[in-house]
C-alpha cells in the first residue's frame, strides 16, 4: 500500500519533518524515500513504544510484487479493487491497470493516480493482450493478476510473501482463495457480502473473512494469481489465441506444467472476495473450450483433476498423472469437434 510515514508517527506520538501529502508510491519517490527513511530511523528508535516491524517494512523502497489489473468500463469495481490494495497490504507493490475503452470515466479517474501505471486502448482488447502489455512495464520479480472486480483482504499479501520465503526455488505457482456469494468450485469460500458495489458490506468484510478456516488447496488456475517474472517471460504470458479470455487461464497452468512446475497451490490464507466476472458477462465467448483440447490434446477438465487436482487438499508437489486408455479413447470425438468447430 502507499505507506504514509506521518500516519505511522501519529499513531506512535514520533515527530517526524515531513509534508503529510507525501506517499511512498511509484518508482519516481525513491529519492524521497531515501530522507524520509533517515527522518524515521532518527526518531522511531527515540521512541520505545515504535512497532519494529512497521520500522523494517517502511525501510524497504523494493516493491514486492507487480499486480497488473485489466478493467473494462468497471470504475466503481475498480476504485474498491484499487482502495483494498492501498489499504489492506502491508507490503509495497506496483500497480499496473490497462483500462478498455474507460468511457465511463476510468480513464480520467485513473489519471489522476499518481501511483499507478496505466496503459490504454480504444477498444476492449481483452485480458491476454491487456496482461502481456502490463507484463512488459513490470519492475518486480513476481507478477500477480487481479481482476477489477476484486477486493484483497488484509494480510494477502503477508501470507503470500511468507510462502514464497519459504521455498528454495522459483518454480511455483498461487492462487488466492476467493470468498463468493455463490462459490463455483470447493477451492472457493462461501460468503455473502453484497453482490455489486452499491451493496457491498465491507464492514461485515472485514470483520468475517477470516473466520472460517480453509486448507491450502492443489490447482492454482484463476486469478488472483502470482507467478515469478522469470517463468511468466519463460512461457511467453497468456496466449492471444485464447482472446478475449476465456480459457486462458487454465492454458497458462498448461504452459508452466510443461516448463517443469509442479507447485501448483492455492493459499488458504490469502483471501480476496470476488463479485463474480463482472466483465466476462458482457463479452462475446470464444471456443476456447475447444481451442484448448486442440492445442493439449486434452480438455481442461482432465487437466484440472488429473494434472492439477484442483480442490484437492494440498500434500506436497504435484506428479506426472497417468492417463488411462479408456480416458484417452473418450478424448478422440472431442478432438474431431474441435477441428469442425475452429476451422
Amino acid at each position: 500500500m502507499g505507506i504514509r510515514l506521518q500516519d505511522y508517527c501519529n499513531r506512535y506520538n514520533i515527530w517526524l519533518l515531513l509534508r503529510p501529502e507525501q506517499v511512498i508510491q511509484p518508482a519516481h519517490h525513491r529519492e524521497t524515500f531515501f530522507w524520509e527513511s533517515i527522518y524515521f530511523s532518527l526518531f522511531a528508535f527515540a521512541n520505545l513504544n515504535c512497532d519494529r516491524s512497521l520500522y523494517r517494512t517502511m525501510l524497504s523502497a523494493e516493491k514486492s510484487f507487480s499486480i497488473l489489473i485489466p478493467t473494462w468500463n468497471n470504475l466503481p469495481f475498480l476504485k474498491l479493487c484499487i482502495k483494498s490494495i492501498r489499504s489492506h497490504s502491508r507490503y509495497h507493490h506496483q500497480i499496473l491497470v490497462h483500462v478498455n475503452e474507460g468511457s465511463d470515466g476510468t480513464l480520467e479517474w485513473i489519471k489522476g493516480q499518481s501511483d499507478i501505471l496505466y496503459t490504454h486502448s480504444s477498444q476492449n482488447i481483452g485480458i491476454c493482450y491487456a496482461l502481456n502489455i502490463l507484463a512488459n512495464s513490470a519492475t518486480t520479480d513476481y507478477i500477480m493478476y487481479l481482476n477489477d472486480d476484486m477486493y484483497l483482504c488484509p494480510e494477502w499479501d503477508a501470507v503470500l510473501v511468507e510462502e514464497i520465503e519459504k521455498l528454495n526455488h522459483s518454480n511455483f505457482f498461487f492462487s488466492l482463495t476467493s470468498i463468493e456469494m455463490c462459490p463455483q468450485s470447493n477451492c472457493m469460500i462461501q460468503g455473502d457480502f453484497g453482490s455489486s458495489y452499491a451493496d457491498f458490506d465491507e464492514e461485515k468484510l472485514l470483520q468475517d473473512f477470516n473466520k472460517t478456516e480453509f486448507h491450502d488447496w492443489h490447482g492454482a488456475t484463476w486469478a488472483p494469481n502470482i507467478v515469478p517474472k522469470e517463468l511468466w517471460e519463460k512461457v511467453g504470458g497468456y496466449s492471444i489465441e485464447f482472446s478475449p479470455g476465456m480459457y486462458s487461464d487454465p492454458d497458462f497452468s498448461m504452459k508452466l506444467w510443461k516448463a517443469g512446475v509442479r507447485l501448483f497451490k492455492g493459499i488458504g490464507g490469502s483471501r480476496v472476495y470476488h463479485f463474480g466476472s463482472v466483465s466476462v458477462k458482457r463479452i462475446k465467448k470464444n471456443k476456447g473450450y475447444y481451442r484448448f483440447i486442440s492445442k493439449w490434446g486434452i480438455t481442461n477438465s482432465i487437466f484440472s483433476k488429473k494434472y492439477l487436482q484442483r480442490g484437492q487438499l494440498y500434500n506436497g508437489y504435484l506428479a506426472e498423472p497417468e492417463i488411462t486408455l479408456f480416458t484417452r479413447i473418450s478424448i478422440f470425438p472431442k478432438k474431431v469437434m474441435a477441428l469442425f468447430q475452429l476451422g
